[in-house]
């Protein structure tokens, strides 16, 4: 369970294409965004600690994404 509000996630999901999203749906992919979510901003505090910094960065998140 994630504190995501289904709201956006709704809207992402139809500007992604889809014209009718079930809240099950929505609430299945909050989920699945969160835990995206904690994985990622994970491996960007890592790369900061790395880097010798408290402070996540942009750069960080973008490097985060690709590995």
């Amino acid at each position: 369970m994630t504190d995501l509000p289904l709201a956006p996630v709704d809207r992402i999901m139809r500007k992604a294409g889809a014209s009718r999203v079930s809240e099950d749906a929505a609430k299945a992919m909050a989920d699945e965004l969160y835990q995206y979510c904690m994985e990622l901003g994970f491996e960007a505090a890592k790369l900061a600690e790395h880097a010798g910094r408290k402070t996540v960065t942009p750069e960080d998140v973008k490097l985060a994404a690709r590995v």
